[in-house]
């Protein structure tokens, strides 16, 4: 869990362009994940939603596991030297630099949000290891252009790219724009490039969980669609699935654990290679 202490002060005035009145994503997955990076209305639709739905700090910690074991893949077995993660969210533990560069110190890493406050802390914390590369990217997955252009100031199109889409699809609540964007950004990258995808769905637990979600729409900035499982790997036509395909994501290539620990969850995910 983060323990460092907040990059901004949290308890002051909050710095221009940051409206400390409308709870966000990423600060309430921060405060889910045990991390101070939030305001108070951010803790207060987290512990809402939390109550009608508790599974959601599984959830969380299961998409940070699942974002760790497939950098680890992509860096090591799949051998890609280079990541554009968009919705990258609040830094935490192991994030996609941090991975991939203990398995490939030159890996190269855009981070792309278009949160200022995601921006200030990524600037500030998100530091590459020697030998590697980290940017950071102001723009919105809806604008998958923009984003590719600013990309290739760091990122070599003409080799493999991973593209990393952890919990952000599901903001894009109509699902035909949501798969143009992820057909967009993947048509401009080469062969060899692989797609990495987690966001939630609703069939585990889904009453609790499409409550819980109406909460999170009623009160927060930014809108989120459960989608079926189905329609996850939708977003990977025309991918070559990497095993086991499409799953919960503790049961993407889990790491030991003790019994009891791997139950799936309402987070569904998989990693396709593109031919």
């Amino acid at each position: 869990m983060p323990d460092a202490s907040p990059l901004l002060p949290f308890d002051q005035e909050p710095p221009r362009g940051i409206d400390s009145g409308v709870a966000h994503s990423a600060r309430i997955w921060n405060y889910w994940l045990g991390g101070k990076d939030n305001y108070a209305v951010d803790r207060e639709i987290g512990d809402q939603f939390r109550a009608i739905f508790p599974d959601i700090v599984d959830i969380a910690r299961s998409s940070r596991g699942f974002l760790a074991r497939a950098v680890r893949y992509l860096a090591g077995e799949a051998g890609i030297r280079q990541f554009l993660d968009i919705g990258t969210g609040l830094p935490s533990v192991d994030n996609t630099h941090e991975v991939a560069q203990r398995v490939a110190p030159d890996s190269r890493v855009v981070y792309v949000d278009n949160d200022p406050l995601v921006l200030a802390h990524a600037r500030a914390l998100l530091v590459s290891a020697p030998g590697g590369v980290t940017e950071y990217i102001d723009s919105d997955l809806r604008d998958p252009e923009r984003i590719l252009k600013a990309a290739r100031a760091t990122l070599d199109f003409s080799q493999p790219v991973a593209l990393v889409l952890m919990n952000v699809l599901g903001h894009v609540t109509d699902t035909d724009e949501a798969r143009s964007v992820v057909r967009r950004l993947l048509d401009a990258l080469p062969s060899g490039s692989h797609l990495a995808v987690a966001d939630g769905v609703n069939v585990i637990r889904g009453r609790e969980f499409e409550e819980a979600i109406a909460v999170w729409n009623r009160e927060g900035s930014t809108p989120y669609l459960l989608r079926a499982p189905e329609e996850i790997a939708r977003f990977f036509d025309g991918l070559e699935l990497v095993e086991p395909g499409v799953v919960s994501c503790p049961h993407w290539r889990p790491q030991p654990v003790v019994l009891g620990d791997n139950r799936e969850v309402d987070e569904f995910c998989a990693v396709g290679r593109k031919p």
